[in-house]
């Protein structure tokens, strides 16, 4: 009946429900994991949420829109951080702003990480010839300047969305992921019940998603936790010079225009630091997250923290 079942199925049996027991129990083991993961939580609620503060802030028009309001209004129970410039609302963009750098952040992650990991499974369990080009190719992009060719780029492509920031962001961040998954790899396909499965006559595939992939998801997820936290930050490192994407309102671009405009000798110092408060505090959760896992899966590391 089990050969019957569908690899879809299959894969949901062994990834599914035990992968979300596993998770609760890894989450509630450190302290440090499980607060970078409820801060982390409450940015992106907050996010999610922006549609909904939008509307009570605008109260039947956009408060985001230009002249909706008074320029340089100073933080008052109507208008929590102010208006900028142009009249608009800084709670009820920078929560906006929040979204976008969350998800440039979210696509640049998935899209590095899923290279990261096909490059690093590809290499660490063929070896031999593969591991060899795989591996020179990895480390050839990782010595490359990325924000120098991310500031050509965007030189060159002003009018462009969220999506393809994305894209620019992960074609130089996922060499991270791939050459720290291939080591865990290395060291998992020598283990006993890898062996086992070769001789049971599993296909490589099969070894890779039944026998490696579950022992891999805590690497996988520091990868992209990494991959999306420097992406966010390249892209206010992008904007806080001036060449970030055309129309779209992310944390960065708010520096940017707070910078320009002088807005802290105006008296409007919300529009510079609440992204701020903000970048730090998903700085804080994903570092909190990544220090949670090595802590826990580095038996070495958490004897060192007293963990």
């Amino acid at each position: 009946m089990a050969g019957q079942l569908s690899p879809v199925v299959r894969i949901w049996r062994i990834l599914g429900g035990p992968l979300i027991v596993r998770i609760v129990r890894v989450i509630g083991s450190n302290w440090k994991l499980a607060s970078g993961m409820a801060l982390l939580l409450a940015l992106i609620a907050l996010a999610l949420l922006s549609p909904v503060i939008s509307r009570l802030v605008g109260k039947g028009q956009d408060p985001v829109a230009i002249a909706a309001y008074q320029k340089w209004l100073v933080p008052s129970p109507e208008h929590w951080l102010g208006t900028d410039q142009y009249g608009r609302d800084l709670f009820a963009m920078v929560v906006g702003a929040l979204g976008v750098s969350l998800e440039v952040g979210a696509i640049a992650g998935v899209i590095s990480t899923v290279v990261g990991v096909i490059m690093a499974f590809v290499a660490g369990y063929k070896g031999g010839l593969i591991d060899s080009a795989l591996s020179t190719f990895t480390d050839m992009v990782l010595v490359v300047p990325s924000f120098p060719l991310l500031i050509a780029l965007s030189a060159y492509t002003k009018n462009v969305g969220i999506v393809e920031v994305g894209l620019m962001l992960a074609a130089f961040s996922w060499p991270f992921a791939a050459r720290t998954i291939r080591s865990q790899v290395l060291s998992l396909r020598a283990r006993p019940y890898v062996e086992l499965a070769k001789v049971s006559k599993l296909r490589d595939i099969e070894i890779i998603v039944y026998e490696l992939l579950p022992n891999m998801l805590p690497y996988i997820g520091v990868g992209f936790a990494s991959s999306a936290l420097g992406a966010i930050f390249a892209l206010v490192g992008l904007e806080v010079i001036g060449l970030g994407p055309g129309e779209t309102i992310d944390l960065g671009k708010i520096i940017y225009s707070s910078i320009g405009t002088g807005a802290m000798t105006l008296g409007a110092w919300p529009m510079f630091v609440a992204p701020i408060v903000l970048l730090t505090l998903l700085f804080a959760a994903l570092n909190l997250i990544n220090i949670g896992l090595e802590e826990i899966y580095n038996p070495r590391l958490r004897g060192v923290a007293g963990a």
